[in-house]
């Protein structure tokens, strides 16, 4: 009887599932699964994805027979050794814009000892097997203890320059209001690792040349929408938020948050000030958004115009509808996955992709409910 009860009740939450998906209007298949920790994916020209993995390899998932996209069994060789421990590892992979000539892809990971770590991110070119020419051409700056908020995330500008998020490293958080270091910001640098002459901070000597904007927490989620570059940052215990990133432009945090500290004690008793950039979007309680997609695509129209933020707490993808930089209702979408989704991106041909993170993760494809 206990068994029969039990089956009854696994019965009905796949079909609960296989409803709510229906009338969602969409269906969720798995691309690749047995990913240790997936954290970003990345697509190239030619069909092929590259997905990393946080203990530090590099995947690709590449068409097989009859065009079904498959996960190659040995990880691409040439990575640089990645300090992974913790919150520490590989994170974010971008291919060049110009990857069908060049080849070229950036990496970011977390380099050094867990006593003195940077956030790193290098230039290679992938073969199809391999990363050569490996060339770091950004280094956080200074050292930092322990291994935690990192950021990690990058984007492309629409003048070739890329943008970075780097965390606040979670020890001394006030250095994400300190311009003489790298630690709570966004930057941005040419992809060759010059730093860009119309910084908003360039010529200061307090200040960091690479930073663009600073009093972020731990950014996770950055993307760039008609040449307006967005980012989300993780809150402590709530006050995530999402940003609509100017130059120069101060955040925040931590002199002030929506959110309080995990002991239950209050950070700051602002949640505003003169001068600091409100968000446009708070999550209280917390979410723990962790990849942001931008959706412009027809494979979903009802989906057009928004933003999508991938929530590791929540176990979700919130669907954020934009108009004019003002967030709509939002959209709580594959509750019924139940797992913590990493990163969220937007393939080529308008289907959704998702990343869960776990030990077991997977690549998982959104497409319409009918084909």
């Amino acid at each position: 009887m206990a068994c029969q009860k039990f089956l009854a009740a696994l019965i009905a939450i796949v079909l609960a599932s296989l409803t709510s998906a229906h009338a969602a209007g969409y269906r969720v298949e798995t691309v690749a699964s047995g990913l240790e920790h997936p954290w970003s994916l990345a697509f190239l020209p030619d069909g092929r994805l590259l997905v990393t993995e946080r203990p530090g390899r590099l995947r690709v998932i590449e068409p097989g027979p009859g065009g079904r996209l498959e996960l190659r069994a040995e990880p691409v060789a040439g990575v640089p050794a990645v300090l992974a421990r913790g919150q520490a590892g590989l994170f974010d992979v971008v291919a060049d814009p110009s990857f069908s000539t060049s080849g070229e892809v950036l990496l970011s990971f977390a380099h050094g000892t867990p006593e003195a770590n940077h956030l790193r991110v290098v230039r290679a070119r992938f073969d199809g097997r391999q990363l050569q020419g490996v060339q770091p051409v950004f280094t956080s700056q200074p050292a930092k203890r322990d291994t935690q908020h990192f950021g990690g995330r990058m984007a492309w500008l629409p003048d070739g320059t890329v943008l970075i998020g780097m965390g606040d490293g979670n020890l001394d958080r006030t250095d994400a209001q300190r311009l003489n270091t790298h630690l709570g910001k966004l930057l941005r640098i040419h992809p060759d690792g010059r730093v860009p002459a119309d910084n908003p901070f360039v010529g200061r000597a307090d200040a960091r040349p690479e930073i663009f904007s600073s009093g972020h927490r731990n950014p996770q989620g950055l993307v760039v929408v008609n040449g307006v570059p967005y980012a989300h940052e993780h809150g402590a215990r709530g006050g995530d938020e999402l940003n609509r990133i100017r130059p120069g432009a101060n955040y925040g945090w931590p002199i002030t948050t929506g959110g309080i500290d995990y002991t239950y004690a209050r950070i700051t008793p602002y949640r505003s000030l003169p001068g600091i950039e409100p968000p446009l979007l708070e999550w209280t309680p917390s979410i723990a958004p962790a990849g942001l997609a931008w959706y412009d695509a027809a494979l979903f129209p009802a989906w057009r115009g928004s933003l999508f933020v991938a929530a590791l707490k929540e176990r979700s993808v919130r669907r954020v509808p934009m108009a004019v930089d003002t967030p709509g209702p939002q959209d709580v979408l594959f509750t019924e996955l139940g797992e913590r989704i990493r990163d969220v991106r937007v393939g080529p041909q308008g289907a959704l992709y998702l990343l869960t993170d776990s030990a077991d993760g997977r690549v998982l494809r959104v497409l319409p409910a009918s084909p």
